[in-house]
């Protein structure tokens, strides 16, 4: 089963079922999760893409992490595909995916591909590290794909998240059952997304406030006290090649000091969604589980 949130970007849907389409090997089914968008999305799917099962919600306010659940649930498959709407996968991606699970063993629940992006640097597509097989602490959410049983006993992505870093919680969850995520960069799928850290308010404000949810309930409490001064000493966020060549297993902070500069009132917005994430502590503190498996990190690169 191929899942895919949308909102507003009927031409990118579009693009991405066709490129589905065009599959080696078909998926049993096509589930699109609309976010009641006014742009003719729904229309176009029900008049070009019929074998696709569409759901619409009754309004646009929900969440990244609220519509893939929806989906997730109601797909039937052994593997679940995850996709944002914005991305074009390559013709051979269900049959590499299936072939790799193939090979692997029954906790690999999340195989994560090689990631495509405009204005992504040489240094990070050509990276060692970003085009070697390994394990990881989190995945790309825009192209992978999971075992739906594994996601499942995880209980799917937190709600609470909205959007942005919602995979790397649902890892962790993963990590804490026993299962893991691994990259497989000789799978490639473009998404049309520009590389890095999504520039604007809303993005600045839930990448901060969700890191801290995260933060306080998987990292030993040393950690999550002792982030801000070791974030501020690495200088982190930047799209220039880091001094040491680190490489991060997710893009989703990469530029996050030139969105603060660039956004007005970035370091503000900040300040607002650390204050903001106190307000989930205690929900935190209930599902609090210290993940101590060898692939878990903070983003700390």
């Amino acid at each position: 089963s191929l899942v895919i949130s949308v909102w507003n970007r009927k031409g990118d849907l579009r693009d991405n079922l066709r490129a589905i389409e065009a599959q080696t090997v078909q998926p049993d089914e096509v589930i699109v999760v609309d976010n009641c968008s006014k742009d003719g999305t729904p229309e176009m799917v029900r008049a070009e893409f019929p074998r696709v099962k569409l759901i619409c919600m009754p309004h646009s306010a929900y969440g990244a992490c609220v519509m893939f659940n929806v989906g997730f649930a109601s797909a039937g498959g052994e593997f679940v595909g995850i996709l944002d709407d914005d991305v074009v996968l390559g013709p051979r991606f269900v049959e590499d995916m299936l072939a790799k699970f193939a090979t692997e063993p029954e906790t690999t629940a999340i195989l994560s591909p090689k990631v495509i992006e405009p204005e992504m640097p040489d240094w990070y597509k050509d990276s060692p590290a970003v085009n070697t097989e390994r394990y990881l602490a989190t995945f790309r959410g825009c192209g992978s794909m999971a075992r739906h049983a594994a996601i499942k006993k995880a209980g799917y992505y937190d709600i609470r998240f909205f959007i942005f870093g919602n995979e790397r919680d649902l890892t962790t969850r993963l990590l804490n059952q026993g299962y893991r995520a691994k990259t497989v960069p000789s799978i490639e799928v473009f998404h049309k997304a520009p590389f890095g850290m999504r520039h604007g308010k809303r993005s600045l404000y839930y990448h901060v406030r969700n890191f801290w949810l995260y933060a306080y309930k998987y990292a030993p409490w040393s950690m999550v006290l002792g982030f801000p001064f070791a974030f501020v000493f690495k200088k982190l966020g930047g799209t220039k090649k880091g001094k040491g060549g680190e490489i991060a297993d997710a893009v989703g902070t990469i530029g996050l000091f030139e969105n603060i500069r660039s956004v007005k009132w970035g370091f503000w917005i900040c300040v607002k969604a650390s204050l903001a994430s106190l307000w989930h502590l205690p929900y935190c503190i209930k599902h609090r589980q210290v993940c101590k498996h060898e692939d878990f990190e903070l983003p700390l690169k």
